[in-house]
């Protein structure tokens, strides 16, 4: 696939990276020279200095032979002329645009980005995206990670098992035996810096982070089995009152009516902008790295502070401030993969990467074969992967048990008219079945392979 990415910051490094790694034809376009050579010098793409919404740039990137164009520069404007251009005049099959921008979004102008209009295939908005992540997060206290499948039915955690968790040193295998209706399969496993798919032979260990695949009404039964029992937080405080914050805030205030939420922001100006579009939140004005400040939020009695700040060092901070000052927990929004090794030494009970969050919700639109969903782990090792099943599929008409699934891939469920299945070994997968697999980065590729339709093999 020729791909042409237009940013070459965080979220354009970051696909181009996995993209790259793939074996896809990548350009880069960004309009700042350094970011361009850096992205030269260290992956297999090619680059060009300048705007992606400009013609000649784009036709010097190859935009004529392009299989898809992603904006994902700083501006919602650029990315949305970017993709309007790369239609108009290099008939590009497929746009995805970046938009933060909560204006462009709101559902009376959804015809904007209509194929008559401003023909955008794509739209990312990475403030609801993170926005929801942080919300699943909250609502599931015990789970580093949480995502749904299947329209909601199936679902993804990510869990750590801990020194008094009671199913470690059981084998896989018997988990079934002991807990025939949990319809949950331990899919993967990270353990001492290395992520891999285990058999049903193999048992957790305390310290491994166990990611699991569960029908959605089980996940609170499968993190009590997992020795995790948190109640869910009602009182948080939110440290950052951007969009994401505002966006967390406000769902909080319809879904949950019971909690009490404060914000603390830094600006005056915006503090006084989101106390007038939220109801019943706290908006306190300062500096939360002032302790008189968390003080005035009442974080000694707070179950949960989340910092979701655009600066890392002050959600760490601020995590670890509160923490101290006796916050039962917290949820911290990180982009520098690099903090994540010491996170815990801190006192941070789980972190978010905004930019991986971006990078699942694009990756699902560049996944070939009938790709419903995608969503990556431990910074691009491994995926969860949701796609339909074809009558071409090799999976499709052999019972599981027979099927010759190469290490690296494993089933975690089957969801089929309604129905979560999980996948033992007389399951046989039928056409139009969504399967949800767990898959290392070196198996993507044929996880593909299975669901494309007849047409791509030849």
């Amino acid at each position: 696939m020729k791909v042409i990415i237009c940013g070459a910051g965080q979220v354009g490094y970051g696909i181009a990276e996995r993209l790259a790694a793939e074996g896809n034809d990548v350009t880069v376009i960004d309009n700042t020279p350094g970011l361009v050579q850096a992205i030269r010098d260290q992956l297999d793409v090619r680059g060009y200095v300048g705007h992606g919404s400009q013609p000649d740039v784009l036709a010097a990137a190859g935009a004529e032979e392009a299989d898809m164009i992603i904006a994902v520069t700083l501006y919602d404007e650029v990315n949305m002329v970017a993709c309007q251009v790369a239609h108009s005049l290099f008939k590009v099959p497929t746009k995805v645009a970046r938009i933060r921008a909560q204006n462009y979004l709101q559902a009376h102008y959804r015809d904007l980005f209509s194929r008559e209009h401003m023909p955008i295939d794509v739209i990312i908005s990475p403030e609801i995206e993170v926005g929801e992540m942080v919300l699943r997060r909250i609502a599931l206290p015990g789970a580093t990670d949480a995502v749904r499948f299947a329209d909601e039915n199936v679902a993804m955690i990510a869990v750590e098992c801990l020194e008094d968790c009671p199913v470690i040193d059981t084998p896989l295998g018997q988990l079934t035996e002991l807990f025939p209706d949990l319809t949950a399969v331990v899919t993967g496993i990270w353990r001492s810096g290395s992520l891999f798919v285990p058999r049903s032979s193999d048992a957790m260990m305390a310290g491994d982070l166990a990611y699991v695949i569960v029908r959605a009404d089980r996940v609170r039964r499968t993190l009590s089995i997992f020795g995790h029992e948190e109640p869910t937080a009602s009182r948080i405080v939110i440290v950052g009152g951007g969009n994401i914050g505002l966006y967390v805030a406000s769902a909080i205030e319809k879904r949950q009516s019971s909690a009490r939420v404060k914000i603390v922001e830094n600006s005056r100006e915006r503090a006084v902008t989101i106390a007038d579009e939220l109801s019943r939140t706290v908006v306190l004005h300062g500096s939360a790295l002032e302790q008189q400040i968390l003080l005035e939020a009442d974080i000694e009695h707070a179950d949960l502070m989340v910092a979701l700040t655009n600066d890392d060092q002050v959600n760490i901070l601020t995590s670890v401030m509160a923490k101290r000052l006796g916050c039962a927990a917290n949820l911290t929004l990180l982009n520098n993969t690099g903090y994540y090794e010491f996170t815990k030494t801190l006192g941070i009970d789980a972190h978010i990467n905004p930019r991986s969050v971006t990078i699942s919700k694009i990756l699902q639109h560049v996944r070939r074969g009938r790709i419903r969903g995608v969503h990556s782990v431990q910074n691009g090792r491994a995926e969860i992967i949701e796609a339909e099943a074809l009558e071409t599929s090799t999976l499709v008409g052999t019972p599981l048990r027979d099927l010759d699934l190469p290490d690296g891939i494993r089933i975690g469920a089957i969801y089929r008219k309604d129905t979560v299945l999980r996948p033992d070994g007389d399951v046989v997968i039928k056409a139009k079945d969504r399967v949800i697999i767990f898959a290392t980065a070196d198996r993507v590729k044929q996880v593909e392979q299975m669901f494309r339709v007849s047409l791509d093999f030849f």
